[in-house]
């Protein structure tokens, strides 16, 4: 990725390789940087993962961190937020700016609760949901919020956009 990240995407521990190749495409698509905090529940040169993610993982700034500390050292601790069925605000209320980040938990757990304690109340963020249900799937998780960041930033880079503004110059 050459561009600064319209966003950054964190998955913690993610388990299943087929979600996060999706969510590779996923980032690929909006120019989001994607983090991943081991320890994963595969591995990267795995073919599955290759076959999920397409020829998108090279269009994919991908950073691998050894362990959530890792990570939380070289991040804005201002602009982070994270996603949980517990969250405070629904995902589409805070105002999101470049470079902002989203913390998305392992598939079978979420977002681990000393993690999400370090968050202020605002940016603990949820997708609303029927009552009798718990979650979504990650991927379709990520892509919702992820949408909703990208939007709010008009869409920064996309082909619509570069063709509305080269179309009214």
């Amino acid at each position: 990725m050459i561009n600064k990240p319209t966003i950054n995407v964190v998955l913690i521990t993610p388990e299943i390789l087929q979600n996060t190749g999706n969510i590779i495409r996923l980032c690929a698509n909006i120019g989001a940087r994607l983090h991943l905090v081991e320890p994963l529940g595969f591995r990267l040169d795995d073919k599955g993962l290759r076959r999920a993610s397409l020829d998108y993982r090279d269009l994919t700034d991908v950073v691998c961190h050894s362990s959530i500390e890792s990570f939380w050292e070289s991040a804005d601790k201002h602009r982070i937020y994270g996603a949980t069925p517990n969250g405070q605000v629904l995902y589409d209320a805070p105002r999101y700016r470049l470079g902002d980040t989203i913390l998305f938990g392992p598939e079978s757990s979420g977002l681990p609760r000393q993690i999400v304690e370090k968050l202020p109340t605002n940016n603990r963020v949820r997708i609303p949901m029927k009552p009798a249900n718990r979650s979504l799937n990650i991927s379709n998780a990520v892509a919702i919020i992820a949408f909703e960041m990208w939007r709010q930033m008009n869409f920064g880079g996309s082909l619509d956009q570069l063709t509305q503004d080269s179309a009214n110059p």
